[in-house]
């Protein structure tokens, strides 16, 4: 390390957001501009390059991250660029949107604050574009392979570049009208601008990948004939199938699944819309679901003006530091965060019914009453024990004339016919059977991302892109493969 004792003598300090007042009049990222570089390296500097690195335990892509670390206090850019991209094919993306469980497993954060390892790692990749340290790599040679990979979200594009790289010829092939997935019309643009998107995609493009976009494989293209086409097929669809509220009530008019709502949003940033037919501009809205989704909904109807928004969350609110009984060190602790979104709430006071900021902790939805146009206009809710049962005497209502649910996914959706028109077996909770090789039971065909693990985090996504990659490789060249594996089909994050 580049000095024995930064991690004593500098504070942790993270990349500052603008002010939520100046932000929220916008859809650019939430973070000041130029700020990050000038404290990245002395924070890389608290790194200890610890003999055993648990963050790369809790890091799925298995990021060299001490190595990455020592180079950006060094201000060798291009070779911490080398050492990160070694890993991870798009580090803008996860430094940007992924919750940094590495941070969890740094050793540093067993009696301080971990090392802000998510930011020099987008300092890295932002530094690596700006100069020129990211070139296409188009391959040598062709193999006469050819690879179909269905879906454009960050497993597929992490398939598509290493298949592609590895000299064989990808297809990508997406249902929507642009490359992207989830990335696209998923995350807003206050999380991650579409400049970063469209920049590795023409990288892709570059180096020999090919898109078909507006392309549903199962219903503009029967299943089977695609099979027929390739010698290899990739599932990476992304868990598609949203799960539902059955309360009395759902069936009103204003009641919206999140995956409704935030593409539309997103194509208005996009230029496609003036205005999104779901726009939160004026009205009191209740968004069902704790998680990410459910935040990003909150930052979109605050930015969209709405009158207020209140986001449940059926968990009690976590506490602000590490149980070490339930949840010890090195696993990535469920901790009380103010995202961004939240923080806007919080200081705009968007939620006057909610906590401190727009969260209510401990709350279900019992149903939803409407006004005589059968609209929604109120959701009624009770508090709840740890177990989720109700509490006596804590019902409520809110004002709500637009509801968002977001409360997960189940696996794929089945409605354009393409896991039943290759005949693809199905788990019981609804995702995609695969082998260790991560092949389906249908010779040639695999299966990868959110579409077989169940919803997780952008930085299992592109492990799974990786591994599946050299999986399909193996599959092509006849056992062998030079593409790395982080991660295998069955393994999961850290948990005590």
């Amino acid at each position: 390390m580049a000095d024995p004792k930064g991690f004593m003598t500098t504070p942790r300090e993270e990349w500052p957001r603008r002010p939520a007042e100046e932000r929220v009049r916008d859809w650019d990222e939430v973070y000041v501009p130029g700020a990050l570089l000038p404290i990245v390296g002395a924070q890389a500097d608290r790194c200890m390059d610890c003999g055993v690195p648990f963050c790369h335990e809790a890091c799925p892509l298995g990021n060299l991250i001490p190595d990455w670390n020592d180079l950006v206090a060094r201000s060798d850019w291009r070779a911490a660029s080398e050492r990160l991209h070694a890993t991870n094919n798009f580090p803008e993306f996860t430094g940007r949107l992924c919750p940094a469980p590495c941070e969890s497993g740094c050793v540093l954060a067993i009696n301080q604050p971990a090392v802000t390892i998510k930011n020099v790692e987008c300092a890295i990749a932002d530094r690596a574009w700006a100069e020129g340290f990211t070139p296409p790599r188009p391959p040598d040679r062709l193999s006469g392979r050819t690879v179909a990979v269905i879906g454009s979200g960050p497993t597929g594009l992490a398939a598509a570049q290493q298949l592609t790289r590895a000299g064989h010829t990808v297809a990508v092939y997406e249902r929507d009208d642009r490359i992207g997935g989830l990335l696209r019309y998923g995350i807003p643009e206050f999380k991650m601008e579409k400049r970063h998107l469209e920049r590795r995609i023409d990288q892709m493009r570059t180096e020999g990948t090919r898109f078909r976009t507006s392309t549903t494989v199962g219903r503009d293209m029967a299943a089977d004939e695609l099979r027929a086409r390739y010698d290899a097929v990739v599932i990476a669809t992304g868990a598609t199938a949203w799960r539902e509220l059955s309360v009395p009530g759902r069936e009103l008019a204003g009641i919206h699944q999140a995956m409704e709502y935030l593409p539309l949003a997103n194509r208005v940033c996009e230029g496609d819309l003036e205005r999104s037919p779901l726009s939160a501009a004026g009205r009191h809205v209740a968004i069902v679901g704790g998680g990410d989704t459910g935040a990003d909904c909150l930052g979109t109807a605050v930015r969209e003006g709405a009158a207020s928004v209140t986001q449940l969350d059926i968990y009690t609110r976590p506490g602000a530091a590490r149980d070490e009984e339930a949840e010890p060190w090195p696993t990535h602790p469920k901790l009380y965060r103010l995202s961004a979104a939240h923080e806007e709430a919080r200081d705009l006071r968007s939620a006057p019914a909610a906590d401190a900021d727009a969260r209510l902790f401990a709350a279900s939805t019992l149903r939803f009453t409407g006004d005589a146009e059968g609209r929604v206009r109120s959701l009624h809710l009770v508090g709840v024990d740890a177990g989720r049962r109700p509490l006596p005497g804590t019902e409520r209502s809110l004002p709500a004339d637009l509801v968002l649910l977001a409360l997960g996914f189940s696996g794929p959706g089945r409605e354009d016919g393409l896991v039943d028109g290759l005949g693809l077996a199905v788990e019981p909770r609804g995702t995609i059977t695969r082998n260790p090789d991560f092949a389906t039971n249908v010779p040639g065909v695999f299966a990868a991302g959110d579409a077989a693990r169940g919803q997780s985090l952008v930085v299992w996504a592109i492990a799974e892109g990786r591994a599946v990659a050299a999986a399909v490789d193996r599959h092509l060249s006849g056992g062998t493969t030079r593409l790395p594996s982080p991660v295998g089909p069955y393994d999961r994050p850290m948990t005590a």
